[in-house]
């Protein structure tokens, strides 16, 4: 009886990770560029035969790779990353990766998000514009021109966060070691005057909520059941 409860327990367990990043994701539902986080769970066995036990797992987050639509703002300083690639940024902690692509201009000339990080061509350096030009074209590979000279491009790189992703700020994620840069573009470019928005389906999420919730419910009655029935068992066999 104590193994189930134990049992029990491991699913509460699972099941308050889930909800955290359900959570997580509900609150970052309109957050430009934010890529929902998901939850793998396994089953633990111990023991053999007839006197094996499953638990679950606490479970690994994952973030799919699952691209947000894209909205049209007609800012030129908006950009959207088409096909499997990310933009990259000069961060205090270093080199961060994100779809979000809001960006603006510094007095300097400096390609900035509105954070103040620079915005890295391919080559890992900041993108430097003529801050007398006016705001910049975009080709769809990325290629920045003011006027008919051209001024740079916003680099794209290889990225899919694994189990030991870490984030940065709401949108952004922090590679292990340096990140590659595109450099064959097909299949990928970039959207100048749109947005991608977050990938999370609200309505889905909800749902998921719900189900989680009431599951957490029923396995917090179970256990509640089962000790009282435990106790009772004790108390019967101490009187006896």
């Amino acid at each position: 009886m104590e193994s189930g409860l134990y049992v029990a327990l491991s699913s509460q367990i699972a099941l308050e990770r889930r909800l955290d990043t359900i959570a997580d994701n509900l609150a970052n539902s309109n957050t430009i560029g934010f890529r929902a986080t998901g939850v793998q769970f396994e089953d633990l066995v111990t023991g053999r035969g007839e006197n094996a036990i499953a638990f679950v797992s606490a479970g690994d987050t994952f973030v799919p790779d699952v691209a947000g639509p894209l909205t049209e703002t007609g800012n030129p300083f908006d950009f959207a990353v088409q096909g499997h690639a990310w933009f990259a940024i000069q961060t205090p902690a270093g080199v961060v990766l994100t779809r979000d692509g809001r960006f603006t201009m510094r007095e300097t000339g400096e390609l900035v998000t509105l954070q103040g990080h620079p915005v890295l061509d391919a080559g890992g350096a900041p993108i430097q514009l003529d801050s007398q030009a006016g705001p910049p074209r975009a080709g769809e590979d990325g290629t920045l021109r003011q006027g008919n000279r051209l001024v740079g491009a916003i680099g794209l790189y290889q990225y899919q966060p694994g189990i030991s992703y870490t984030r940065f700020g709401n949108s952004g994620f922090i590679p292990e070691g340096r990140p590659e840069p595109i450099v064959d573009r097909q299949g990928v470019g970039v959207a100048q005057g749109f947005l991608e928005e977050s990938n999370v389906n609200p309505v889905r999420e909800m749902m998921r909520l719900i189900q989680v919730q009431r599951a957490f419910d029923q396995i917090t009655a179970l256990m509640r059941d089962s000790d009282g029935a435990l106790d009772q068992a004790v108390k019967t066999l101490g009187s006896s």
